[in-house]
């Protein structure tokens, strides 16, 4: 489920419409994932179009993402995070940083992309236990781990991060990562997806499109991380968005 449409469920605590206000006020950890193709030449990347239903940014377009969920903390996966990009990753974390949270965020990314896109990013399990049968719906890891895959984080790249400014009944701390599509080793049909339209997309495409302000920032970053190139481009430092005393501003991580 993407960024900006997932109830927030939460439990405990006084009912009050001040503690209601603060709860919303606090961003909660999210996570994006920018998956790109080199296989003709052009660099292009997976973005879709949000429902005209949904209330937050009807018909925009983004890479799939959204918010972290419980299960993301305990999730299976084939491996982990480079130690640089957890080290990144617990940079200026809010709220008590760890590395259960970092790798949480890479695991939310290739989720959210799963039930966004159909995207499975990750390898074929080695321990013999078969696919189960797919389960329908966005169902999350059950559903992603029945195809007989199990999430990779290692060739993840965190390239950028956003928090939702100030005043909006939902805020986000939204990380952004990179995969390269060599990466995807399924694909699935996703029944009546939050995102439209799917499709890959050049730099230049994806600046025509209907986007986000801040997903246009992030998209001149991924320029700039493209012209970098790997390996080179994950030592970069990582931009990162935020409103202070309602000035917009961006500071580098690393």
């Amino acid at each position: 489920m993407s960024v900006m449409d997932r109830d927030q469920n939460e439990t405990g605590g006084t009912s009050s419409p001040a503690a209601a206000r603060d709860r919303a006020e606090r961003p909660r950890d999210a996570a994006a994932l920018i998956v790109i193709d080199h296989s003709t030449g052009t660099p292009r990347a997976m973005m879709g179009r949000r429902r005209p239903d949904l209330v937050f940014l009807p018909d925009k377009f983004v890479f799939p993402g959204g918010r972290v969920d419980r299960a993301d903390h305990t999730a299976e996966s084939a491996d982990e995070l480079s130690p640089g990009q957890t080290k990144k990753l617990l940079l200026d974390m809010k709220g008590g940083p760890s590395e259960t949270r970092a790798r949480a965020l890479a695991l939310a990314a290739v989720r959210e992309t799963f039930e966004e896109a159909g995207l499975l990013i990750g390898s074929r399990r080695a321990d013999g236990v078969p696919a189960g049968e797919p389960l329908p719906g966005h169902e999350g890891w059950p559903a992603f781990l029945s195809h007989g895959v199990l999430p990779r984080l290692s060739s993840l790249t965190y390239i950028a991060r956003a928090i939702t400014p100030p005043g909006r009944p939902r805020r986000y701390d939204t990380r952004f990562f990179s995969v390269d599509a060599s990466e995807i080793v399924a694909r699935v049909e996703i029944p009546d997806g939050e995102l439209s339209e799917l499709d890959w997309f050049s730099l230049d495409d994806m600046r025509s499109l209907d986007l986000p302000g801040i997903t246009r920032v992030v998209i001149e970053d991924l320029a700039d991380w493209m012209a970098a190139g790997l390996p080179r481009a994950r030592d970069l430092p990582v931009p990162f968005y935020f409103h202070r005393n309602g000035t917009f501003e961006r500071v580098m991580l690393g």
